[in-house]
């Protein structure tokens, strides 16, 4: 077996690990200005997407142009993922059906342009190919035997074990081994000869999720008492309905705004996706739905009141509305909730207290809070994880320092190395 690092090698985004020329794992974008897409040109027989984040699938349409139709596997949950983003990606561009095939240009946030990677043909032609598979079910892609296993990362997420009848490689995604109230950490470690592993937080150790959760209440329910308004920008897939959750459990009362509405409703319809169906119907329940009409969110923005709502790196979004809106009052809070890209405006206000919102920087005299609500497996995870395959070999991937946590690995007795990207490796 040969596996070629097209994507996600020393890098967070844009995955894509093609196996034998033939099956492809992933097909995501790196964000940024301009975005990044997977290097060199592709072909596959079949493609296995192990869930839909942007950075794992969101370039999966650009695989169906010209007369290319490779049937794509994932779990009932990434398909309907990566549908809703490509038709928001389509939708932020300005792409119709009837647009070129290399999609139409638009101005980036610092003056770049940069293209739209596929058309809506593209996307329809989506829905064709596509075949759905649950956990533990085998199936065939590409004349290779494959098997998703539950990765707790986000609803549909999955571990990729390959099998060629000689080598088995299990491609670990992005994982969590620990609960959230969305979902339980994976406990699957099926049996592999190579894994490629992901690596983004190796150099962090998570605070205790429970301890974080009463933090983020505990702010949240100060503003509110001294009359202040909290937006919490949060990913519309799995970070919302978290969030959601916790504003629930604790009785806090929240709004949600953005895609993550369309993404909780999806996920209603997968139960068996999700950790406790009953707990996320009674958190959609409990939070007020933003339809965005008649200056409605503006009014929002005065009461005390927590907002869930996109984009999680202030990029783009209702976001965009609700910032400048609360920004100038100090006893109003931004919290985030997810990792801020260098680049991003989130990460600028972290760090500078400004950022650009529709092309404008603006200050930012809210108060403005971060709170580490990841889905991805720590150092320690990662290590408990991998403690199980000893005797494999090691691919470390999906890091921005891939090299340190490979060397540590060795350092251990593994067989470990860092994935470069461009570069195959026979196995």
């Amino acid at each position: 077996m040969n596996v070629e690092f097209l994507g996600g090698a020393r890098e967070v985004g844009r995955s894509a690990v093609l196996v034998d020329d033939s099956l492809l794992l992933d097909y995501g974008i790196l964000t940024g200005n301009p975005p990044q897409f997977p290097v060199g040109d592709v072909d596959p027989d079949a493609v296995v997407v192990s869930h839909g984040h942007l950075d794992h699938a969101g370039a999966v349409p650009a695989l169906l142009s010209g007369d290319d139709r490779p049937p794509i596997h994932w779990t009932p949950p990434t398909r309907e993922l990566t549908l809703t983003l490509a038709r928001d990606t389509l939708k932020l561009h300005g792409v119709s059906g009837s647009g070129a095939t290399g999609g139409s240009r638009r101005r980036g946030r610092r003056g770049g342009s940069y293209v739209c990677p596929f058309t809506e043909a593209e996307v329809k032609r989506v829905t064709q190919v596509s075949e759905t598979h649950g956990y533990h079910e085998p199936f065939e892609a590409a004349g290779y035997e494959v098997t998703f296993y539950d990765a707790g990362h986000i609803p549909g997420s999955a571990h990729v074990l390959i099998n060629d009848g000689e080598t088995r490689l299990l491609y670990t995604g992005d994982f969590h081994t620990e609960n959230q109230r969305l979902l339980s950490g994976t406990t699957a470690r099926p049996d592999a000869d190579v894994v490629v592993c992901e690596s983004t937080y190796a150099d962090v150790a998570h605070d205790d999720r429970a301890a974080v959760e009463r933090r983020f209440v505990e702010s949240v329910e100060t503003t509110l008492w001294e009359g202040g308004t909290v937006v919490v920008p949060a990913f519309a897939i799995g970070r919302t309905q978290e969030m959601l959750l916790v504003c629930e459990a604790h009785d806090v009362p929240c709004y949600v705004d953005g895609m993550g509405k369309q993404v909780t409703k999806m996920l209603r319809r997968h139960p068996e996706f999700v950790r406790d169906a009953d707990a996320l119907r009674r958190a959609k329940s409990h939070a007020r739905l933003v339809t965005g009409r008649n200056g409605q969110r503006k009014r929002i923005a005065d009461q005390n009141a927590a907002i869930v709502t996109t984009s999680g790196m202030l990029s783009g979004g209702p976001a965009m509305t609700y910032i400048p809106e609360i920004r100038r009052n100090p006893t109003n809070k931004v919290a985030m909730t997810g990792y801020q890209v260098e680049g991003t405006p989130g990460r600028d206000l972290l760090e500078t207290g400004s950022a650009e919102i529709d092309g404008r920087v603006m200050p930012v005299g809210a108060q403005v809070e971060q709170y580490d609500f990841s889905a991805h497996a720590d150092h320690d995870g990662l290590r408990s994880f991998l403690d199980s395959y000893r005797d494999a070999e090691i691919l470390v991937n999906h890091g921005d320092d891939c090299e340190a946590f490979a060397e540590e690995l060795r350092e251990d007795g593994f067989d470990a190395s860092a994935a470069e990207l461009g570069r195959s490796y026979a196995l």
